[in-house]
């Protein structure tokens, strides 16, 4: 069985991403919850305990331990080759993993002023020039795959792939901090608000009950 660790879901986007490839596509695992940000030395030391890196998330396959969300992503993909978690054309596979690789490494600005916290009431901050230029590339990624690959799914790629794994976060800050959806992006986040394990995350992450003060600041 695999395992998987992952930090609170109120708050940790990152660990929702692999968890999403691995509940959207039925794939049993393990799941191992560390709060993060407690300030407790076990918690930091059952990360540890888990993948030198000291951070989530990370996942366990008997000796074979991965971190970084994106690693996971593309090791349960040559895993479970079934799922067909990246699309099997090669140029749109590319594309794909080309807008992953973005979205992992970029939109800095929109991440450190619209933090993920599915608690937070909804409403509107003010956003730095960058933060709109970043929520901009996003909704245009996401226009750009819905007119070219719309006719085969509701998804970025047609069916659900490790590339909406990789989105699915800025779908919760987009409703979070109440930004504008152009209508041509708005069938993306329409699907994957309606994608069964995105609400279940939305709803344990919304039983939570431990409150990370360094993380509300917005």
């Amino acid at each position: 069985m695999l395992k998987l660790v992952i930090g609170n879901k109120n708050y940790s986007s990152w660990s929702m991403r692999p968890w999403l490839a691995l509940r959207a596509n039925n794939i049993a695992f393990d799941e191992v919850l560390i709060p993060l940000y407690t300030d407790d030395k076990a918690d930091k030391d059952r990360i540890l305990s888990f993948s030198r890196a000291g951070k989530v998330p990370a996942l366990i396959d008997g000796d074979v331990t991965i971190w970084d969300s994106l690693a996971i992503i593309e090791y349960i993909a040559e895993k479970f080759p079934e799922i067909r978690l990246w699309p099997e054309d090669r140029a749109a596979r590319a594309h794909a993993r080309s807008i992953s690789a973005e979205m992992h490494s970029g939109f800095m600005a929109l991440r450190n002023e619209c933090g993920m916290n599915l608690h937070r009431p909804v409403g509107a901050i003010a956003l730095s020039d960058d933060a709109r230029a970043n929520v901009a590339r996003i909704q245009q990624i996401w226009a750009e795959c819905h007119a070219r690959y719309g006719k085969q799914g509701p998804f970025l790629f047609g069916a659900f792939s490790g590339a909406d794994a990789m989105f699915a976060p800025v779908v919760h800050r987009f409703r979070t901090y109440a930004i504008p959806v152009a209508p041509e992006a708005q069938p993306y986040v329409d699907a994957m608000l309606s994608l069964p394990a995105f609400q279940q995350w939305t709803r344990e992450g919304l039983a939570e009950t431990l409150v990370i003060e360094r993380l509300e600041k917005v």
